[in-house]
This record gives C-alpha cells, structure tokens and sequence, in this order.
C-alpha cells in the first residue's frame, strides 16, 4: 500500500498523508494533470470521481462530483493556487452545494500542498490539508476523510502498474 503514514495536528490545523509510489515523479504528476486518469483514483472506490472541469493551472479552477453507491452525488471544487510541474502544486479544496458548483459556506475549505519527491524506489507524495480553524479538521475527519484519502491513495498504484 502507498500511504506510509497518515498524521493529524489540531494546533496546526494540518492533515498530512505521505505515500511512496514505485513510479518516477513525472508519471505520479500525471495522475493529477490528466481529468480521466484522476477520476479513476480521486475518491475511494465506492465513491468515483468525476471531473467536470480540470485546469492545473494558477488561477485554474477544477469540479467535481463522487457518486455513492445509491446514485448520491457529492459536489466539490478546487481552485488551483500554485503549480510547479512536476513537482508540487497547491490548491484550496471545498464543499459545493450542487451541479453549479456553489461554495457551502457551512463546510470548511482546506488549503492544500501535494508534492512528489522523487526516491531511489519511485516517489514521495506528500499530501498536507491545513484548514481555517480546528474545528473544520474536526469535523472532515469525523467525516472520514482520513479513511476515504488513504483508500483513493492507495488505487494509485494499479493506475500507474497498468
């Protein structure tokens, strides 16, 4: 499995996954640059992803929904900060209302830095979500995020065996 370790810090607000793939960092990046390669491991695996929009670029912005098993849809965006190809990039992560894709201001929004280091086995990711208050961390993990993160996470490696 990819994810080594997974650390939550309240006084820092901060969730940090770390993985190791046994790919190079230049094909660990495609996984995120590509919208169709995403959907295939973004979210666990009971609830796929699907990228409505996809631009890894400053200012870009990407949406998409994850489906549960009874056809529920589950809406989000992200609003891409920083991108340094192919090594990080940062990104603010957030609930939305519905298909247009609305903020839902009553969830928290997590600020986001994904890096890949490269190692003499492949690469490093190294996922951290800091989030405004302790309280918004409280309450995804409550949600399961560590649970759903490290199970998508972990559908990368088949994705990039293939």
């Amino acid at each position: 499995m990819p994810v080594t370790d997974v650390h939550h810090d309240l006084d820092t607000r901060t969730l940090t996954i770390t993985a190791d793939f046994a790919a190079p960092v230049h094909r660990v990046w495609e996984v995120y640059a590509d919208p169709r390669r995403l959907e295939q491991v973004w979210g666990p695996p009971t609830h796929p992803a699907t990228f409505v929009d996809h631009e890894l670029a400053p200012g870009g912005r990407m949406t998409y929904f994850m489906t549960s098993p009874e056809g529920e849809r589950y809406y989000a965006y992200w609003t891409v900060t920083s991108v340094d190809e192919p090594r990080r990039f940062t990104f603010d992560d957030g609930f939305a209302l519905d298909e247009t894709f609305a903020p839902d201001t009553s969830m928290p929004v997590s600020h986001n830095t994904y890096d890949f280091t490269p190692t003499e086995a492949g690469t490093r990711a190294t996922f951290v979500a800091t989030y405004e208050s302790a309280e918004g961390l409280e309450k995804v993990l409550a949600m399961g995020v560590v649970e759903g993160s490290s199970l998508a996470i972990n559908q990368i490696d088949d994705l990039l065996a293939a």
